[in-house]
């Protein structure tokens, strides 16, 4: 069995309510919902919540939420990891045998049916433990720096400082949208981002992280112009 789990706590506290607000006229999870069940991959799609309101509207867009997550594991510190494992262990005991699983971020507005495709396609032909989706950055980070107390500047990379761009390694970020793994993996907490892992590389621009207020209207325009024209 493969499934899909939107993991989608209550609590926010930069952004109140974030994981069901409206994004462009719809509940923000719904997109992540709507994009998971137009993959036609998934043998279940199930939302991991412990909010009831957020569990009336996964519902209300052909969701299931077959359990209540526990508190405990709704906090601002509990990994991803600890989240799908509990969500496969909570399914098994149902009886049902989850092979693979595609953790799909409620905020995911930007990823695309392909995307997840392609990272299933690559899981299980090349036999990795997790796949998820990353962009390489704008500006290579060994060109990075720090402030210091004083106010100065502290490269992080100094020995690197003087050599040429087209010398250094292009240089990637998680795109936080969505992860496969097999169910083991995610059973075991196995690191994501270790050598068992890989990812599809998608364009910088639905790269976007949706942390801030300001980060959410940026998403409003960059979706209403970029995807709604092109749907």
């Amino acid at each position: 069995m493969i499934v899909a789990i939107i993991p989608a706590r209550g609590g926010s506290k930069r952004i109140p309510g974030k994981n069901i607000k409206n994004f462009c006229g719809k509940p923000i999870i719904s997109y992540s919902l709507r994009i998971a069940h137009k993959t036609k991959l998934f043998d279940k799609i199930v939302v991991s919540t412990e909010d009831k309101k957020i569990a009336s509207i996964a519902k209300k867009y052909k969701a299931e939420v077959p359990y209540k997550r526990p508190n405990k594991l709704a906090g601002d510190m509990i990994g991803t990891e600890n989240v799908i494992a509990h969500a496969i262990k909570q399914l098994r005991q149902k009886g049902l045998n989850v092979k693979a699983v595609c953790c799909i971020y409620p905020t995911a507005v930007f990823v695309k049916p392909e995307d997840i495709i392609k990272a299933y396609k690559k899981m299980v032909n090349e036999n990795w433990n997790y796949v998820f989706s990353a962009t390489s950055f704008q500006s290579n980070v060994f060109r990075s720096f720090t402030k210091i107390k004083n106010n100065g500047v502290k490269m992080l990379f100094p020995k690197k400082y003087n050599w040429r761009t087209q010398d250094l390694k292009k240089t990637y970020h998680d795109a936080g949208q969505f992860y496969w793994g097999k169910s083991e993996a995610w059973l075991k907490l196995k690191p994501m981002f270790m050598q068992s892992s890989t990812f599809v590389d998608i364009p910088r621009w639905r790269a976007q992280d949706i942390d801030t207020p300001e980060d959410w209207k940026q998403a409003e325009i960059f979706y209403k112009n970029l995807i709604t024209k092109n749907d």
